[in-house]
């Protein structure tokens, strides 16, 4: 009897030890893939192993440490790009609680707003509409920290609004200095701060009047800068029929340059963010948006999935394949297709540009920080020395990597795509 006790102590120890020995194996293993894990990003500013949304953000907080840098700033000024980056940071802060995103955006306002509401750099007299985008950081950080300074500045903008010169069928004018112009570019830059605007703080009639008025600035652009036969939508439409590179019938320029169509599809899916579900127009603007679809999937490069820089020329010399469009485009679509303003079957084409874009216009440097290549630096129309938006002038303009421009909207498609 003593003996099977004995064998049976002696079984249960081994088996014990057994355990032992396993789980320590196990532990083992885990603690040499955890290191093997943390080896490999070592030396690594920017994590591979996170999501592109992250990386992009992050290798912009590297590249730029401070948010009014974002522009390739050397100072601090009152700019637009910087406000499409940090909408990406507000939607990363929201989806991963990482305080370093909030920082970042909070910075821009400690250090572009003074205490007594004034805007650094801002010059309201100017009217130049480009100027009311960064509004929307306002619009979020007050609603945040409730300071009086940001409550100062934003009615500061929205004064802007009820000076800003029109056209005579209502159409903003997009700077003082270019009179009777209409841009798309502006469409972005104004209409989802006035649109976010009247949602937070005006009530009622005037609400509904300021809504109507948001709808009028894209009916207005659909009726006088579209292209009928290609659905395309030219850069910018002069009422007075009198710059030099305007149509001297139509006062349309002559080109239809590909982030200019993207800012206007931007434009449309953020606007319907903050637009009443109820609001009569909201109908015409979706259906705006299917039209703008189809009309950009039909210059998609079938290869690549990207959009060149001038859209309906993909074969003229020196026409490239261009980030900042390519983004805006791969955003509008996919953003419209979580919304439902387009059928899931657009979902294609997005996913095609966007994958064009990680394999034909992104690099990653060795220590995982992300560059947007390929990026037209700006474009505009006349002024000194004068552009006259000729082909020759879109795609002799500056090139350059990581702007503002590309990597916000890349940064807002990539949260889109991973929801």
């Amino acid at each position: 009897m003593n003996f099977i006790n004995h064998k049976l102590k002696v079984l249960a120890f081994v088996a014990l030890g057994s355990g032992v020995f396993l789980s320590c194996a196990q532990s083992k293993n885990a603690i040499a893939s955890k290191s093997a894990k943390e080896t490999s990003q070592a030396g690594k500013v920017v994590p591979t192993n996170l999501k592109w949304s992250e990386r992009m953000m992050l290798s912009e907080m590297q590249r730029f440490p401070e948010a009014w840098m974002l522009d390739f700033s050397k100072s601090p000024k009152w700019t637009y790009p910087s406000a499409i980056v940090l909408d990406g940071a507000e939607k990363l802060y929201a989806k991963t609680g990482k305080k370093e995103y909030y920082d970042y955006i909070s910075g821009f306002g400690k250090e572009l707003i003074k205490e007594d509401g004034t805007i650094l750099t801002y010059d309201l007299d100017k009217y130049n509409i480009d100027m009311l985008n960064s509004g929307n950081v306002l619009l979020y950080l007050y609603e945040k920290e409730k300071k009086d300074k940001y409550l100062k500045a934003l009615q500061t903008l929205r004064l802007q609004i009820e000076g800003q010169p029109r056209t005579n069928e209502g159409s903003f004018w997009h700077k003082k200095i270019y009179p009777y112009q209409v841009w798309l570019d502006g469409l972005y830059m104004g209409m989802p701060f006035y649109t976010h605007y009247t949602k937070d703080f005006v009530k009622g009639a005037e609400a509904q009047k300021a809504y109507d008025d948001i709808i009028l600035q894209f009916d207005s652009v659909q009726k006088n800068l579209l292209d009928k036969k290609t659905g395309l939508l030219y850069h910018a439409w002069d009422e007075s029929k009198e710059q030099a590179w305007a149509n001297k019938e139509t006062g349309l320029s002559p080109n239809f340059w590909g982030r200019a169509m993207g800012w206007y599809g931007m434009a449309m899916v953020d606007v319907l963010d903050y637009l009443p579900e109820n609001h009569p127009g909201r109908a015409r603007l979706i259906s705006y948006i299917k039209s703008y679809a189809d009309a950009i999937i039909k210059v998609q490069d079938k290869k690549s999935g990207l959009w060149y820089q001038v859209l309906d020329k993909p074969l003229a010399n020196g026409n490239y394949e261009e980030a900042t469009a390519s983004a805006m485009f791969v955003y509008t679509m996919i953003k419209s297709v979580n919304k439902g303003y387009l059928p899931k079957s657009y979902k294609t084409a997005a996913k095609k540009g966007y994958d064009g874009i990680i394999k034909n216009l992104i690099t990653v440097d060795e220590n995982g920080v992300v560059n947007l290549n390929k990026c037209c630096a700006v474009a505009g129309l006349g002024g000194k020395p004068y552009r006259d938006g000729s082909y020759e002038y879109y795609v002799n303009e500056q090139i350059r990597s990581n702007d503002g421009k590309g990597t916000g909207p890349f940064i807002l498609a990539s949260l889109e795509f991973e929801k």
